[in-house]
């Protein structure tokens, strides 16, 4: 039985596994299918991308939609604004530079009592040159020729009134007038500081004073003489007439005829003699009145004078020694020392393009970049001629120290709030001037969000929240630094924080928000 049974059991083995084969066929060709039908619809996909109808091509075609570009509107003051640079400098700056000797040979520096940076107060030593002093004083103008006593002018007026600052009074002198009080007050400034006045004309002008006191004496003798020889002859005169009168009674008819005519002709020549006396004290009278006016002449005119070389008039104290130059027991040549005086100012340059937006009172506002610091100013004048340029090395007679060597230009000058500090001088700074203000806050936009239309009326346009955009009728107003006031036409139709369109983006990726 055994035996029997055996081979039917390989058969049903055998049938299984004829089976299982068929299943797994069956589930590879379903895989296969199923890559297909996938790659088929990738393919088909694919085919889609690369392959567009003529409306889908024209509209891929069109450009983005445009993204607008905004910016806030503000309420604020409006400034237009001009920037230069400037350079800070002295108010006045004078140069010294003394003249020639009064015993002649080469000018050298005998004394130098100052040294650059130092102060200088009114009355104060300079600088000696050959034994001579030059004096700071106080003044406007300066001199330009000698002050000797006798002078009248305005001048003259000046340096009383620089001897009137000082304590020395030129009383009873009017003002103007060179007299003896003058002299007195020359004098005693001249003294304070161990010198002594030169005298008007040297040696000659004490020769000139001592001739006119001999003239005087002589008149005065001559005068005396005569007058002594007058009195002589008036008295034989009376004593002749009295003798004549007391002679006796003559006998003889002839001699008294002769002795009437000899005493008549001898009385006539005293008359005569008289009258000729009496014309010569007369004379040396008037001689004696013209030498006495001649001595007052020659001694108001002589006396301590001024010369021009040894004073410097600057506005105001204390002034600053800015430049010195030479070494004591130099030869002068030229300017010896150069003094700033007067509150500092800052000078600028406006160019030709921006002349029309400056005007004298405009705020302008000073920055230091040595140090940072700031000061405020206003526009005190600007310049109706335009200052060229110059080459290098080449210096403008009367230009003050610290001007811009590359001066090119209508000349700004600017006048401080407050006084600057002495570290100022000579600093070159920014200037930011107010060409024009609106005075208060208004509303404000930059100016590319005004538009105008074809009937010449300007708008902005208004960008709602949700994207609606709306126009708005402005009025434009002060502009300046790319902003302008605007003034809406309608109430409440433009206010604070309203965005404006400025202008648009064709590219949406590259929109960045702004305000």
């Amino acid at each position: 039985m055994p035996n029997d049974e055996q081979p039917s059991t390989d058969v049903a083995v055998t049938a299984r596994g004829n089976g299982g084969d068929g299943v797994r066929g069956r589930r590879r060709w379903l895989a296969l299918i199923a890559a297909g039908a996938v790659a088929l619809t990738g393919a088909g996909f694919g085919a889609s991308l690369l392959i567009k109808s003529p409306a889908q091509a024209a509209a891929d075609s069109r450009p983005p939609a445009p993204s607008v570009i905004t910016a806030p509107v503000e309420y604020r003051t409006l400034a237009s604004s001009v920037i230069l640079r400037g350079t800070v400098v002295a108010g006045q700056s004078v140069e010294i530079t003394p003249g020639g000797t009064t015993e002649g040979g080469s000018p050298t520096v005998s004394k130098l009592p100052l040294k650059a940076g130092d102060q200088v107060r009114a009355g104060r030593l300079l600088v000696e040159i050959s034994g001579r002093p030059v004096i700071a004083l106080q003044g406007t103008v300066p001199l330009y020729r000698d002050l000797k006593p006798g002078a009248r002018g305005s001048d003259v007026g000046r340096l009383q009134d620089a001897l009137h600052r000082l304590g020395h009074s030129t009383s009873p002198d009017d003002r103007g007038r060179f007299g003896e009080g003058t002299k007195s007050a020359v004098t005693a400034l001249y003294d304070a500081l161990g010198y002594e006045p030169l005298p008007v004309g040297g040696v000659e002008g004490s020769a000139t004073v001592t001739s006119a006191e001999a003239q005087v004496t002589s008149a005065g003798r001559a005068l005396d003489d005569a007058e002594d020889a007058l009195r002589t002859a008036e008295a034989g005169s009376r004593s002749g007439a009295g003798g004549s009168g007391s002679g006796g009674s003559g006998t003889d008819s002839g001699k008294t005829a002769g002795s009437t005519a000899g005493t008549a002709g001898e009385a006539e020549g005293a008359r005569r003699d008289l009258e000729s006396l009496r014309k010569a004290v007369a004379r040396t009278r008037e001689d004696l009145a013209t030498a006495r006016e001649g001595l007052v002449a020659a001694r108001a005119a002589s006396g301590p004078m001024v010369p021009s070389g040894e004073v410097a008039f600057l506005e105001s104290f204390p002034a600053r020694v800015q430049d010195l130059p030479v070494r004591l027991g130099a030869k002068v040549q030229g300017a010896v020392m150069t003094v700033a005086a007067g509150p500092l100012v800052v000078h600028g340059y406006v160019p030709d393009h921006q002349k029309g937006l400056i005007r004298a009172g405009q705020k302008t506002e000073i920055l230091s970049e040595v140090n940072g610091a700031g000061a405020t100013a206003s526009v005190r004048s600007i310049a109706t001629t335009r200052t060229m340029s110059r080459p290098d090395g080449d210096t403008q007679e009367g230009q003050s120290a610290g001007g811009q060597a590359d001066a090119d230009g209508y000349l700004m000058t600017l006048a401080p709030g407050r006084p600057l500090e002495a570290e100022w001088t000579g600093q070159n700074v920014r200037l930011t001037v107010q060409a024009a203000t609106t005075g208060g806050k208004v509303l404000v936009v930059p100016v590319t969000a005004v538009s105008a239309g074809a009937d010449g009326s300007t708008a902005v346009t208004v960008l709602e929240d949700d994207g609606r955009q709306r126009r708005v009728r402005v009025k434009p107003g002060t502009s300046g630094d790319g902003n302008v006031e605007v003034i809406p036409l309608d109430s409440g139709t433009l206010g604070e924080g309203d965005r404006v369109v400025t202008g648009v983006l064709t590219d949406a990726a590259a929109q960045e928000p702004t305000g």
